[in-house]
């Protein structure tokens, strides 16, 4: 395993060119297989002003800590620069998020020093193609790891191979409408210019278009933080959501929970035809 150390985070626009020039450059056919690197940020503090943008957008509290998953939202420009920089065997832009999980031992304080590492995970089968993950840790000092996150990504192929059968869901949810909300058109882009991810289909219904969308998506990641925002969230916790349907944006959507002593489960529909754009899972550790 190679280890490559940044002195701070790496800006995810620096990657995009690569980006582009992987519509036209195709990766070669064979077998593929993920570069073993990790790339870690040695020393970094929060920016204040960015992490209470990132608030307001996702509807966090500024209360003077971090949400764990705002730590995988930054290591998302650690991620950009793997897969451009690295020998990395898939086309970006074809790259589906599938499934998200974040995982907090202690809250973090906003002014705390962090270290924050990413490095990929092993490719498997999916019935549409491979998986991956990328893995996330972030840690304060010396200390064990107090944030960490997977996440995990399709990237389409012709398979033979039969994916490994899903787990089966020990119960079924009694959901409850917690909230409605309507999501405005512009969330992508407002999202995007928190997160630095600026992929064509959340910006604009025009660009979104040319990738097949009818309309621009809401970003998979802001809507897991937008979950979590609204749910009371133990100083400990693991939350883990997978991404199903398309949120296109503006959009009128149900925010469904089903909240018992140490675990919530819940939903994001669509209010119409009350399809599902996020499912998840928070457990008290």
């Amino acid at each position: 395993m190679n280890t490559r150390h940044f002195s701070q985070l790496p800006k995810p626009y620096l990657a995009y060119p690569k980006v582009i020039q992987g519509l036209i450059f195709k990766k070669p056919k064979g077998e593929k297989v993920l570069p073993q690197v990790e790339y870690v940020v040695d020393s970094f503090q929060v920016d204040a002003k960015h992490l209470k943008a990132y608030n307001e957008v996702c509807g966090f509290k500024n209360n003077g800590y971090i949400p764990a998953i705002y730590l995988a939202v930054l290591s998302q420009s650690l991620q950009m620069h793997m897969m451009t920089t690295e020998a990395f065997p898939f086309a970006i832009l074809g790259l589906v998020h599938i499934r998200n999980q974040v995982k907090q031992t202690r809250k973090v304080g906003v002014n705390e020093q962090l270290s924050l590492s990413c490095k990929f995970g092993e490719l498997k089968p999916h019935d549409k193609g491979v998986q991956f993950d990328f893995i996330t840790t972030a840690k304060v000092g010396n200390e064990v790891v107090v944030v960490e996150s997977l996440t995990t990504y399709l990237a389409r192929q012709k398979t033979d191979a039969k994916a490994a059968a899903k787990t089966a869901e020990s119960k079924t949810p009694n959901y409850q409408l917690a909230a409605e909300w309507d999501v405005s058109e512009n969330t992508g882009r407002r999202y995007a210019m928190t997160s630095g991810d600026f992929n064509l289909i959340h910006i604009h219904a025009v660009t979104a278009k040319a990738f097949g969308f009818k309309q621009a998506i809401a970003h998979g990641m802001w809507s897991k933080a937008k979950a979590l925002a609204n749910l009371s969230l133990p100083d400990a916790y693991e939350a883990d959501v997978w991404f199903k349907l398309p949120m296109y944006l503006p959009s009128k959507v149900e925010f469904l929970t089903d909240v018992s002593t140490k675990e919530t489960d819940f939903v994001i529909q669509n209010t119409k035809n009350k399809k599902p754009h996020v499912t998840g899972i928070v457990k008290a550790i």
